[in-house]
């Protein structure tokens, strides 16, 4: 059948900012995705213990005074999320994740700074997986199209609705659903297992920021430095 056309698991989180080892969880979203519908959703909000900055409020909506009022603890939503995304893991179900090296390691900065398991603990060392990005798939299976690569445009690329961008639930939905769609276009995705469409998105994420790396330094930056760890960059004294 395909990967594709069984279980998946979107997860999506609204933050306070966009430095995934500073930013703080506002608001989170796992939602099972069978065949591109819907069959049941986790939904979080947090108090992020700091003030959500006025452009991250204008992105995903999610107020401090909304926040902190009705928002449960942020370490109790970050242990939550992260049990919740373990338990998939453990039974081989593949977490969709758009740009999934910004979730993914967000939430493992938050779990380190509460103190609690981190994702590696909660899977016995293992490292998080299968995940599938698609993100990191359309810029290899489609790497020469001109036009942004959010998940907006890229869900008009591919004809995906996406009706509240920057709402958890939708663009976790949404990100299942591409995660569909472009391995309907593309035969070779589809045809991967999703073991190994993983390990083809560790290979395929480490070269584009090699290439992007290079551009920057061709065009005057010497020093730049472009991450290609994926799907997860913990702190460098947590690497094995």
């Amino acid at each position: 059948m395909g990967w594709h056309r069984e279980l998946l698991i979107g997860f999506d989180l609204e933050t306070t900012g966009t430095d995934p080892r500073e930013a703080r969880i506002v608001t989170g979203a796992v939602i099972e995705v069978m065949g591109g519908e819907p069959r049941g959703r986790r939904e979080w909000l947090a108090d992020p213990g700091v003030e959500i900055p006025a452009d991250a409020v204008a992105v995903h909506g999610i107020t401090n005074e909304r926040a902190a009022t009705e928002g449960r603890p942020a370490d109790q939503v970050a242990d939550a999320i992260a049990g919740v995304l373990a338990a998939y893991w453990k039974t081989g179900v593949p977490v969709v994740a758009y740009n999934a090296a910004f979730d993914l390691t967000l939430l493992s900065a938050e779990l380190r700074r509460y103190g609690l398991p981190s994702l590696r603990d909660r899977l016995g060392g293992l490292d998080p997986a299968p995940v599938i990005d698609p993100y990191t798939i359309d810029r290899s299976v489609d790497r020469y199209r001109r036009g942004k690569r959010n998940l907006e445009a890229v869900c008009r690329e591919y004809g995906v609705p996406l009706d509240a961008a920057h709402d958890a639930t939708a663009d976790a939905l949404a990100a299942a659903r591409l995660a569909c769609a472009i391995a309907g276009r593309h035969p070779k995705v589809a045809s991967l297992g999703p073991a190994d469409l993983h390990h083809r998105q560790i290979e395929w994420y480490a070269e584009w920021a090699a290439d992007f790396q290079s551009f920057l330094r061709r065009k005057g930056d010497a020093t730049a430095v472009v991450d290609g760890t994926w799907p997860l960059r913990e702190p460098a004294d947590e690497r094995v």
